[in-house]
């Protein structure tokens, strides 16, 4: 579990992902950020049914 404070300290909340990798002897988290499913873009990106999906692929979709 990693402690509150920390969490605060990097905007870590509930339900996000972490990615662990291994430096030397060092176990290193970063912050996962949203990307679209469909082209892979991180910009406008906001969760559908548990999926990312930015803001220009669901426009094409509705249309």
């Amino acid at each position: 579990m990693i402690p509150a404070e920390t969490r605060r300290m990097f905007n870590i909340r509930e339900g996000d992902h972490l990615y662990i990798s291994v430096d030397g002897n060092r176990i290193v988290l970063t912050k996962m950020t949203d990307t679209c499913t469909f082209c892979g873009s991180d910009k406008n990106v906001s969760q559908f049914k548990g999926k990312g999906i930015c803001s220009v692929c669901r426009q094409q979709l509705q249309s």
